[in-house]
């Protein structure tokens, strides 16, 4: 699949790594990205870099889009209870499309009940939540389980891009 337009949701306090170097990799190869968020406002990264927001969630069809990308931080907490953002990723995982997480970005996931009997790892810190929605948890630096991706921490993004580019056919 030859992806066109990626979505990543996210909300202040992401962590910078994360949503960064998914956004300049799927941008460097060619893709259009737009970054979603509760409000218009730049959000801020825990460590200061602030990224445009191009729409909020209320705008999002995720028919518009080919890959969700769910970065990590302290951002998925912030938006996991959204109804809109749990639509937004009940539409892409059972839809088939690829969804690619890390860090804390599984929590959109447990919350809108999407990891159930899936393969998928976490920040350190969200395993006992991610195996207590019924996750097949593994401690390994990127996870794929049919169309999801997920991984652990900043230092994990190279497998974590590695997969995504490959899932997407670049």
């Amino acid at each position: 699949m030859t992806a066109k337009n990626v979505l990543i949701l996210s909300a202040n306090d992401f962590e910078d790594t994360e949503l960064l170097v998914p956004l300049y990799r799927l941008r460097e190869a060619g893709f259009n990205v737009d970054v979603a968020s509760e409000k218009r406002d730049a959000i801020r990264g825990k460590h200061g870099y602030e990224v445009p927001v191009t729409k909020i969630f209320s705008e999002i069809s995720p028919d518009d889009y080919d890959v969700l990308v769910l970065p990590g931080g302290k951002a998925p907490a912030a938006i996991r209870d959204i109804p809109k953002v749990q639509e937004i990723a009940r539409a892409f995982l059972t839809g088939g499309k690829p969804v690619a997480a890390i860090c804390h970005g599984p929590q959109i996931l447990i919350s809108a009940g999407l990891l159930r009997g899936r393969k998928a790892t976490c920040y350190k810190t969200v395993a006992t939540e991610l195996r207590e929605s019924g996750a097949l948890y593994e401690d390994a630096e990127v996870v794929v389980d049919g169309n999801l991706i997920t991984s652990r921490e900043p230092g994990d993004l190279p497998a974590f891009d590695r997969e995504l580019m490959r899932m997407i056919g670049d």
